[in-house]
Parts: structure tokens; C-alpha cells; sequence
């Protein structure tokens, strides 16, 4: 028994951390996107969808978000990294950025990662077709159907799988690190906003985060696999942090 563990430690060992987390990840996004789904089309979520989405409103008026003004407005802000046009203009940045770092394969894969992401979106929609929350008034302008809500999976795909892009092309964990919070931070506070601002029930955005979670997730694990057989620009080699020469002063 002691040999065999001894084996398969061995073998773990040779994979990178995010070979033996991320799939796990996608698989237990994907497992309870579906399982919210079967909730979602039973009706069984709507009672805890309008209290979650009442108890963020003025009991005595519910066309009025909690919160003074400047923080309605605070969160229209916020909402808008989620938009359409700041998604895009972010992804063509990472896009130019990766090719002045003449990481061509790598960038070429961003574009199909978030076009595919964005593509599964739209179907989605689509194919759910649910309509928009309509117990409050909707502090922002919609155009498409509620589930799953399309900024908080557009959040997760972009900023996520760009943040692990450019993480795999930093030598300082620190770096790393930072992208990966900064991203993770964006993707909630959008979501929160949507629920807060009326225009999606918060099952809309748990769905969004769960399938965009999980999409960034096979994406990265297949920028891992990809690195590794040489189709795409590897990760760059590690840097002490402690004598970086950009931390100089």
C-alpha cells in the first residue's frame, strides 16, 4: 500500500497545481450551473430570487435600491465593466499586449477563448429565454433575456482567463497573484451589481458565474496542457522577488 501511494504521489508530482485543481473546477461549475437550471425551470428558486431581490430595496419604496444616491450611481459604474464595449476594449488590450510581448499562439487563443465564451452566452439565452425581473424598476437598460445573466459570465470569461493568460506570462508570484484577485473582485462586484441595480435575479447571476467560472477554468487547464507540448509561448521562468530589477528604485 505504502508503494503504491508512494507511485501516485510521484506521478502527481509531475503535473503543475493548476493540472490537478482546475478541472475540478470546470467540472464543479458546470455540475452546479446544471443543477440550478433543473431550480430555475421548476420555479423552485423564484420565492428566494424576490426576497434576496427585495431585501436590496427601500421597504417603504421598492423603486429605490438601499443606499444614498451617490452608491446607485456607484454601482451603474461598476455594472458597466460588465458591458459590452469595456469587455471588448479589455480583450483587445490583452490581445495587443500579449503581441507586443510576441506571444502570437497565445493571443490568437484569448480571441477564440472569450469569442467561444461570448457564443455559449448568447445560446444560452436564447435558450433559456427567461424573462427579466419584474417586481422592481430596472435602475439600467436591458436588451436580452435574464438567464444566465451575461455580465457575470462575460466577467468570469474575460477577466479570468485574461488574468491567467497574462499570469502565466509573469515570472513574479506576486504579479500573478494580484491579477488573479483583481479579476475575481471584478467578476463579483459586477454580479452584485446586477442583482442591486433590478435587471437580473440573483439565480441569474449565480448561473452566470458558475458557467463563466467554469469555462475560464477549461481554458486555463488547456493553456497548461498546450504549454507543455509546445503549441503555445510557455509560462515565463520564475524571478526572486527579492532582487527583481523592476523593484528598484
Amino acid at each position: 500500500m505504502l508503494a503504491l501511494l508512494s507511485r501516485l504521489f510521484t506521478r502527481l508530482g509531475k503535473f503543475e497545481l493548476p493540472l490537478l485543481v482546475l478541472p475540478g473546477i470546470a467540472a464543479a461549475g458546470v455540475w452546479g450551473f446544471v443543477a440550478l437550471v433543473d431550480e430555475v425551470l421548476d420555479g423552485e428558486i423564484h420565492d428566494i430570487d424576490g426576497r434576496l431581490l427585495l431585501a436590496l430595496r427601500n421597504a417603504r419604496d421598492i423603486s429605490d435600491p438601499l443606499g444614498p444616491r451617490w452608491f446607485e450611481e456607484l454601482m451603474r459604474d461598476i455594472t458597466a465593466f460588465g458591458g459590452t464595449g469595456p469587455l471588448t476594449f479589455i480583450t483587445l488590450a490583452g490581445i495587443v499586449y500579449l503581441l507586443l510581448r510576441r506571444r502570437l499562439r497565445t493571443a490568437l487563443f484569448l480571441f477564440a477563448a472569450i469569442a467561444g465564451g461570448q457564443l455559449l452566452s448568447s445560446l444560452l439565452k436564447l435558450g433559456f429565454d427567461r424573462p427579466r425581473p419584474d417586481l422592481v424598476p430596472h435602475g439600467a437598460s436591458v436588451y436580452t433575456a435574464s438567464f444566465p445573466s451575461g455580465h457575470a459570465m462575460m466577467t468570469a470569461i474575460v477577466y479570468l482567463t485574461l488574468a491567467a493568460l497574462l499570469a502565466r506570462s509573469e515570472s513574479r508570484r506576486r504579479i500573478k497573484t494580484f491579477l488573479l484577485l483583481l479579476a475575481a473582485t471584478v467578476t463579483l462586484l459586477v454580479g452584485i451589481s446586477r442583482v442591486y441595480l433590478g435587471v437580473h435575479w440573483p439565480s441569474d447571476v449565480l448561473g452566470g458565474w458558475m458557467i463563466g467560472s467554469a469555462w475560464a477554468a477549461g481554458c486555463w487547464t488547456l493553456v497548461v496542457l498546450l504549454q507543455r507540448q509546445g503549441e503555445l509561448e510557455g509560462e515565463a521562468a520564475p524571478a526572486r522577488e527579492d532582487h527583481a530589477p523592476d523593484d528598484r528604485a
